[in-house]
């Protein structure tokens, strides 16, 4: 496949990304914008899946998110869903406008917490023609609840994210915690999760594994699952019981406005970042869907 690493605006702040493309092109070809879990930078999982998708025919853009990787933005590593939306609309804007890209024909692909920020820009931005969700995270209050131990838990983080904020606006310091550890309680996910601290796979100099404090409010207020009766593109998720939350994929597919189809695979969450056979089984499910939805 050909490479281009590129840069595009977005509101202001210059995102860095990795446009993968077909060996040979006649014309232009269908477009797909490409995102993975909340903090990622491009490297952790979502080049991975863009140049699967440039193997089977598809113009693929990766990138990073406003404050986080090689992108310019301040203040840096904040789970921010609404700026996140953002960035997908103008990397969108950007890959339409790429003269190897057929602007309509133009999809989008959330890895983990990206499948939220992806579905709210389809729900709204009618360029997109087609949507494709790999192990999605999929919330809303109650799940929050259920994953963070209940009520009072998520109102102890909330609680903790406004105080980081405030400290932030008077002092512009962030106060950032792990996103993973298996020593620091305050961590956002304090486990042993082998794809975030093995070098190998996810623990990579590229990602800062970081968690600003601030994030909390909104990570937490965010409800991805009303978005889906506003979704009317063919959708398709890819996911596992195995992997988080499976009841929100189910629940979130089953409101989907349009055409919908969901796979249930085998695998923990992690495995579909960068393990065989889920990644395969993803990348060729996602583009079979592609194929059948972005037809000349």
């Amino acid at each position: 496949m050909k490479h281009e690493r590129v840069t595009f605006d977005s509101d202001g702040a210059t995102l860095v990304g990795n446009l993968y493309l077909p060996d040979t092109t006649a014309g232009s070809v269908p477009g797909v914008v490409v995102a993975g879990t909340w903090t990622s930078v491009k490297e952790l999982m979502a080049d991975r899946y863009a140049q699967r998708l440039a193997g089977h025919g598809y113009a693929a853009l990766s990138f990073d998110f406003t404050g986080f990787g090689e992108s310019e933005g301040e203040p840096r590593d904040v789970e921010n869903p609404a700026r996140k939306v953002t960035d997908i609309h103008h990397a969108l804007t950007f890959l339409a406008a790429h003269p190897a890209v057929d602007r309509d024909r133009l999809a989008e692909l959330g890895i983990c917490a990206a499948a939220m920020y992806m579905a709210d820009n389809a729900a709204h931005d009618p360029r997109v023609k087609a949507l494709a969700l790999v192990a999605p995270w999929l919330h809303d209050a109650a799940i929050c609840e259920a994953a963070y131990g209940g009520a009072d838990a998520v109102a102890d983080r909330i609680k903790m994210g406004r105080e980081a904020r405030a400290r932030y606006d008077e002092t512009r310091e962030v106060d950032y915690v792990p996103v993973v550890s298996t020593i620091d309680p305050r961590a956002a996910m304090p486990y042993d999760i082998d794809f975030y601290l093995n070098p190998a796979r996810g623990g990579i100099p590229a990602w800062p594994n970081r968690f600003a404090v601030m994030a909390w409010p909104d990570w937490l207020s965010y409800d991805a699952l009303s978005l889906a009766p506003r979704i009317t593109q063919p959708t398709v998720i890819v996911h596992s019981t195995d992997a988080a939350i499976p009841e929100g994929a189910r629940r979130f597919h089953a409101g989907l406005a349009g055409p919908r189809d969901i796979l249930w695979s085998q695998g923990t969450q992690f495995d579909f970042y960068d393990q065989e056979p889920q990644v395969t089984t993803a990348t060729d499910t996602v583009a079979a869907h592609l194929g059948r939805h972005l037809r000349q």
